[in-house]
């Protein structure tokens, strides 16, 4: 049965606000609403919409075009022709265990969605990063697909988070290893490896993850076919809005192609290693020596900053590093001295 509520506007005249709702089982399961200048239309309305809503399969039409959030995400993920990478499904994924994820397109507006922001058990920097997430689904929805998903709503909620609290920017890091960590490191793995020679070379990736500045996920990418004298073919190069096939030819320092050279040939890849057993392997070294608060992902950041120290220009740092632009370089700057602190380090060139 539909419903008239009367509405006095900001200009003094009435608007007529028509809502049906579709009930089963005594749960709803459509709700339509549009606003008129006069009763009578509202009436028409409702007289109209109720009569095509009572049709056979009248419901289920409206539902294929007006899914729900998980459906989208759903289809988004499916059709993407880019890799969303692993920490963005992973985040879409975890979206579709919450409620909003079984609203409507029709029914999401910026409350729900800053409701859904405020229930989130994470930091405000995490929670930024769903939105952000959340966002790229909104903005396909609708011109990919005709979906009803307001993109404006999320323009609201993102503008009501901020002024909120809810969301908040990364504090930039600026952990560095000492040389003391750093020997810690190499010789606790220098033990491990020792005892099981089979594991992960940590004290050949280690050195080449700060000498050639590459993440963690760009070493293990590396073939011996993208690899020349002094520079590295790194593919899949993290970008905003452009990692799959963004392929950039690097410099290497001469520690990070010495460390090349030390690497067996058994694989296509030379560091023929997970992610996740690399990260794993640094975490837990790292607690038994209590190493406190280093990240893998801190070794670029020494990396850079070593090369900053040498007297290295911004250009050249960037023929290394594969950055594009001195705003995203200078996260990566954390000078604290004048020189290489690595002149005398005992691991600087492999062993043989």
């Amino acid at each position: 049965m539909g419903t008239i509520i009367a509405r006095k506007r900001n200009d003094g005249t009435t608007g007529y606000m028509a809502q049906i709702r579709v009930k089963q089982k005594g749960a709803v399961i459509h709700t339509e609403t549009r606003t008129f200048d006069r009763r009578q239309a509202a009436n028409a309305w409702i007289a109209r919409r109720e009569t095509e809503l009572r049709e056979p399969g009248a419901i289920e039409r409206l539902h294929a075009d007006d899914p729900t959030l998980a459906d989208v995400i759903d289809r988004y993920i499916d059709e993407s022709k880019r890799d969303i990478g692993r920490t963005k499904a992973q985040v879409l994924r975890t979206i579709k265990t919450h409620d909003i994820a079984a609203m409507r397109c029709s029914e999401i507006s910026s409350a729900d969605i800053v409701s859904f922001a405020r229930a989130l058990p994470v930091a405000p920097q995490t929670v930024l990063n769903y939105l952000g997430h959340l966002g790229a689904v909104f903005a396909v929805a609708r011109p990919a697909w005709k979906y009803p998903l307001d993109q404006r709503a999320m323009k609201d909620a993102f503008v009501v988070c901020k002024r909120m609290g809810l969301i908040t920017k990364a504090a930039q890091r600026d952990r560095r290893p000492t040389i003391d960590e750093l020997n810690r490191l190499m010789d606790h793995f220098g033990t491990i490896q020792a005892r099981r020679p089979g594991s992960i070379p940590m004290q050949r990736i280690i050195p080449f993850a700060i000498f050639s500045t590459r993440r963690q996920e760009e070493i293990t990418r590396i073939r011996w076919a993208d690899y020349e004298a002094n520079r590295v073919l790194v593919r899949d190069m993290k970008h905003p809005g452009d990692k799959a096939g963004n392929d950039i030819w690097c410099d290497l320092t001469p520690e990070a192609a010495a460390y090349i050279d030390a690497m067996p040939k058994t694989d296509d890849c030379i560091f023929p290693y997970t992610t996740d057993a690399i990260s794993a392997a640094f975490t837990r070294a790292c607690k038994v020596l209590g190493i406190e608060d280093l990240h893998f992902h801190d070794l670029r950041h020494e990396g850079v900053s070593r090369l900053f120290e040498m007297g290295w220009t911004i250009p050249h740092v960037a023929t290394v590093s594969g950055h594009r632009s001195w705003s995203s370089l200078k996260r990566y700057a954390h000078i604290r001295q004048v020189g290489d602190k690595y002149g005398a380090w005992k691991w600087r060139m492999p062993a043989r």
